[in-house]
């Protein structure tokens, strides 16, 4: 009698695209891997490699959320973990709406991962009061099929708890435990200077509305090595394509924008792996901006970083995690307030790096309570990760198309050629199954007219049988 065989655990995680997968820049874009956001596979790509052990594998859900394929996941998987950001805010409730009817029709444990809801840097929760039966429904459904839902936040957990949910555990983002219990960050006294290498990032409602235009302008004059990284699909399109048909594009003064000088400049990356994007940080003396993701990036990479909170999606995730960070509000009021040197000489990181080891350890109770192994605890701290990922050739950030680089035009038309001739091809499948169909219905004759029918040609009027 052969022995038993225990198969691993899978996992099937809500995420844009695999770690392992490597795309090319135009499939990347053409397929949106990143889901709109590059900032969505920091925290995807952590997850992945934070519950991948011997004994649990971890497959990607493709973004996809299918209500069709719950018969089959239910079947095929053992969990369905979901790692969240801001998802309780009002543009993300049809989305919403739509994983709480696939998670109702799931037999397996579901476990979400740093959820946060989304209002101003005041915490005021009146604006989510629309959303709140879509926002109960989801956590219900969660709940009934896990101990527990971790939210990123202080401000999130009250919000649950005010609508009467008690088993909310605050645990932060899974981003910042990529690297497990251990988190460094370099500051060099001296401080930075004018030559200094500044990321910079932020989003186009920040940008238009919060000040960070100022900001950007004022900090492109005075450091000449600032590169912006931006994170949405719009900005990606735009620097390799010039793709203007988003609504972003209105919004000229993002270094995104091919009208401002720091595109001209080549000073502006997006990048669609997360392993690039750290590793190209790595080299900086500072980040900073409203970009939650893009400064965790800079972190992960131990480059200090210093986050201008606009929203509460970032203001509780810094307090939680005892990031460095200013209002955005406040200092895009007072120009020296936001100058890279003031605010790299007033970060403290201590709190940051000095208690990371306890959050991690609440972290990793937070899945043990939830029946998820580890990579740090039950699993080799995710070396075999980080070997396959560098054995991997992934492309480089996505960079302004300034040149007439004629590699760079072959790489873009080749892939534009080849899509066209895939579409050739489809026509052409299309053509012949529209002209099977066509044939397949001329052969089937037409029904026979019924007895009434007949008579009723013959009479030449509508009969009556009770007459």
């Amino acid at each position: 009698m052969s022995p038993t065989v225990r198969h691993p655990k899978r996992i099937l995680l809500r995420s844009g695209k695999s770690p392992y997968d490597v795309f090319s820049v135009e499939q990347a874009l053409h397929q949106d891997v990143i889901a709109t956001n590059s900032g969505n596979l920091i925290f995807q790509d952590a997850a992945h490699k934070i519950l991948e052990t011997p004994d649990t594998e971890v497959f990607s859900n493709g973004g996809r959320t299918e209500v069709s394929a719950a018969a089959r996941i239910n079947a095929e998987y053992d969990a369905f973990v979901v790692p969240l950001a801001n998802a309780f805010r009002p543009s993300f409730e049809v989305a919403l709406q739509r994983l709480t009817r696939l998670i109702s029709k799931l037999r397996i444990p579901v476990v979400v991962l740093g959820v946060g809801a989304q209002t101003g840097v005041g915490y005021d929760a009146a604006r989510l009061k629309r959303i709140e039966p879509t926002v109960r429904a989801f956590c219900s459904a969660v709940l009934e099929r896990s101990a527990s839902i971790g939210v990123r936040g202080e401000f999130t957990e009250t919000y649950l708890r005010d609508m009467g949910f008690k088993d909310v555990e605050v645990i932060g983002c899974p981003s910042l435990f990529m690297y497990g219990r251990e988190l460094h960050v370099r500051k060099d006294d001296a401080g930075l200077t004018a030559e200094s290498r500044i990321a910079i990032n932020g989003s186009h409602s920040a940008v238009k509305k919060q000040g960070l235009a100022r900001i950007i302008s004022r900090t492109h004059e005075q450091y000449p090595n600032l590169r912006f990284i931006g994170q949405n699909l719009s900005d990606a399109r735009q620097l390799h394509w010039r793709d203007m048909s988003d609504p972003n594009a209105a919004v000229t003064a993002i270094p995104t924008h091919p009208d401002h000088p720091m595109y001209r400049e080549d000073k502006v990356r997006v990048y669609v792996d997360p392993i690039t994007w750290i590793d190209e940080l790595r080299p900086f003396d500072f980040s900073f901006g409203s970009r939650i993701h893009g400064n965790i990036a800079a972190l992960l990479a131990g480059t200090p970083a210093t986050v201008l909170c606009g929203d509460s999606r970032t203001l509780e995730l810094c307090r939680y995690f005892e990031i460095p960070h200013q209002r955005l509000d406040k200092v895009a009021k007072d120009p020296e307030a936001a100058d890279p040197a003031r605010l790299y000489e007033q970060a403290d990181f201590s709190g940051l790096t000095g208690n990371h080891a306890e959050r991690f350890e609440r972290f990793t109770g937070f899945l043990d309570k939830n029946g998820l192994q580890n990579t740090f605890t039950h699993g080799d701290g995710g070396a075999a990760f980080e070997k396959r990922m560098r054995s991997l050739s992934f492309p480089p950030g996505v960079r302004p198309w300034n040149d007439t680089d004629l590699a760079s035009l072959t790489t873009r038309f080749g892939w534009l050629h080849t899509q066209v001739g895939e579409l050739s091809k489809d026509n052409d499948r299309l053509r012949r199954e529209l002209a099977r169909s066509k044939r397949v219905k001329d052969a089937v004759p037409a029904p026979a007219a019924s007895v009434y029918r007949r008579a009723r040609r013959v009479v030449g009027r509508a009969l009556n049988p009770g007459k």
